[in-house]
């Protein structure tokens, strides 16, 4: 086969590996990008294309490979492409140490905002809290499924007001 038959071929079948290239990346940019690395890759190893082979079949391999060869290349790098301003830097190695004591007078002060609510919404508030479902909630306090709903709402809304002052 001579190399003009060669490249005809592959320009006939070059439309065919658009959508194929992006299923795979489901960007259009690179796409493009890995059909051009394909045809290049398929003219530079023409010599490897047997006659009468597929070559639809022979390219979308091509096209298969680079893409997993990519894949695994940038998950081994571990790559994180950050898009925004640089106004700041930020170090990843630095590590947050938690304020024990901060943290346990936060969680004082929302039991006590709790221990503040009426009963007929600290009840149900509760249940909430500890996990249990709206209907399940409903049936155990005897009460219509929407008042339980409404009243696990204002309960919530009156500690927000309560915490927010801190």
């Amino acid at each position: 086969m001579s190399t003009l038959d060669f490249d005809q071929m592959l320009i006939n079948n070059a439309d065919f590996l658009k959508p194929f290239a992006f299923s795979l990346t489901r960007d259009n940019e690179s796409a493009k990008d890995l059909t051009q690395e394909t045809l290049y890759r398929a003219l530079a190893n023409k010599e490897k294309y047997h006659v009468g082979t597929n070559v639809k079949a022979w390219m979308y391999t091509i096209m298969r490979n680079i893409f997993i060869n990519n894949y695994r290349r940038k998950s081994r790098q571990n790559t994180i492409f950050d898009n925004t301003a640089n106004d700041f830097l930020l170090d990843h190695n630095q590590t947050a140490v938690s304020n024990a004591a901060l943290g346990g007078l936060e969680m004082k002060d929302i039991q006590e905002a709790i221990q503040k609510l009426p009963d007929i919404f600290r009840n149900p508030f509760l249940l909430y809290y500890e996990g249990y479902k709206y209907n399940e909630i409903s049936a155990y306090l005897q009460e219509p499924l929407g008042t339980i709903k409404s009243r696990i709402h204002f309960a919530r809304k009156l500690l927000k007001e309560e915490i927010s002052r801190y």
